[in-house]
């Protein structure tokens, strides 16, 4: 059966290789007895080998161009989605904080009205005695110095009338300059209420446009958001399409190239020594990782990165789209590392991360990823997202139980 594949005519070599079933027919061509074909020589075998061998390899690309792609638009979208969401929650920490200086204008306007309230009830109170008094002096007349001398009958008289005038011109005086304090009390209260209306316009007004702004990110990011879920739906598809089959084809690919190559000269780049027993990165009590002395540079290098950014914190989609972030997920956290080392490109989210490399469990590092989640343990140590509050490294190797291990090449 073969398998029908999207179309594509460029994109980076694969890194997986699906192919149609007639390879197995190649294959089985190619190790079947010479008796079941004895008018075809071992090279005839051989050259249709290689061309059937051509054949899946070109295959191979146009899949892993496919993939690419998708891949890198996956990527792309979930930077784009991860920054909305970042900008979102910065409005929404500015709505909120424009909601509290609202908040705080309203109790002071209503404050200012409480206390104009009072202030215009004690200036009523007060004009009330001060128009009693007036009436009172009017009544009763002017009383100068003069007339009080010439009235009395004892100078003790004199003094008392005196003293007694006096405390009601200080009544009087009193009464005037509540009056004219409570007026000014008033117009103060006046000036602050529209201050605080002022204050409180300002505020819903800001609100108003964080609101706006707040919106129009929401509709960006549900966009965005919808176009992601388009993207991770159509690699679905073009996975789902390809089957079971592609590890068991890619197997009898493998098994038809070392059959091949033992007939030419190795082209192919040595892979890194494998560890030696005991060898393995050390977790210091800073939370990095200590790198063990024979590993490979690009060993070396994916844990120099995995050291830079784990103190960061998590966040969705983090370290997509670009591999500078303050903060990722797990995938961004595995991709940055890859990309230290010198072995990975561009991000890749933990279904990208499924199919990248080569299957299996590696000498050096090794992948861990599913639909849901990627985490990858390098010379011993792991690296995870999982169970803190960002990238951290970890010394116990949980299970993989799962999720599909992969890893680089050679390592």
């Amino acid at each position: 059966m073969r398998v029908s594949l999207p179309d594509t005519s460029s994109g980076a070599p694969g890194r997986w290789v699906p192919l149609p079933a007639a390879l197995a027919v190649a294959i089985c061509c190619l190790l079947a007895p010479a008796a079941l074909a004895p008018a075809q020589s071992l090279e005839e075998r051989l050259r249709e080998g290689e061309a059937e061998l051509a054949q899946a390899q070109q295959r191979e690309q146009d899949v892993a161009a496919t993939m690419d792609e998708l891949n890198s638009r996956v990527d792309a979208l979930l930077g784009e989605v991860s920054t909305l969401q970042r900008e979102r929650a910065a409005v929404q920490q500015r709505l909120a904080a424009k909601q509290a200086q609202l908040d705080r204008a309203s109790a002071m306007l209503r404050r200012q009205k409480l206390r104009l309230e009072a202030a215009g009830e004690q200036l009523q109170r007060a004009l009330v005695v001060l128009r009693r008094r007036l009436v009172a002096i009017y009544k009763a007349g002017s009383q100068d110095t003069v007339a009080i001398l010439l009235g009395a009958e004892t100078w003790s008289g004199v003094v008392a009338q005196s003293e007694y005038l006096e405390q009601v011109r200080d009544y009087d005086d009193a009464v005037i300059a509540r009056v004219r304090a409570l007026r000014d009390e008033a117009k103060a209260a006046v000036r602050r209420m529209r201050a605080a209306r002022e204050r409180l316009q300002a505020a819903r007004d800001a609100i108003a446009a964080e609101e706006s702004e707040l919106a129009a990110t929401q509709a960006t990011l549900q966009g965005r958001f919808a176009a992601l879920r388009a993207a991770q739906a159509e690699r679905q598809t073009l996975l789902d399409s390809l089957g079971a089959e592609v590890e068991e084809l890619r197997g009898e690919v493998s098994e038809l190239s070392e059959r091949l190559q033992a007939r030419q000269p190795s082209t192919g780049a040595a892979a890194a020594p494998p560890p030696v027993p005991g060898s393995a990165a050390e977790l210091l009590p800073n939370g990095l990782a200590a790198p063990p002395a024979d590993a490979p540079a690009a060993v070396q290098g994916a844990i120099a990165a995995a050291n830079a950014i784990a103190d960061t914190p998590y966040i969705w989609g983090g370290g997509h789209g670009s591999f500078e972030s303050p903060g990722y997920d797990c995938s961004g956290a595995v991709s940055y590392a890859l990309h230290g080392g010198g072995l990975l490109d561009s991000p890749l989210d933990s279904t990208g991360l499924s199919f990248w490399g080569e299957p299996g469990y590696g000498s050096w590092i090794t992948v861990y990823a599913n639909a849901g989640h990627a985490y990858v343990v390098i010379a011993g140590l792991r690296f995870d997202t999982s169970g803190g509050a960002g990238p951290r490294w970890h010394a116990d190797i949980r299970s993989g139980a799962g999720y599909v291990a992969r890893h680089p090449p050679g390592y």
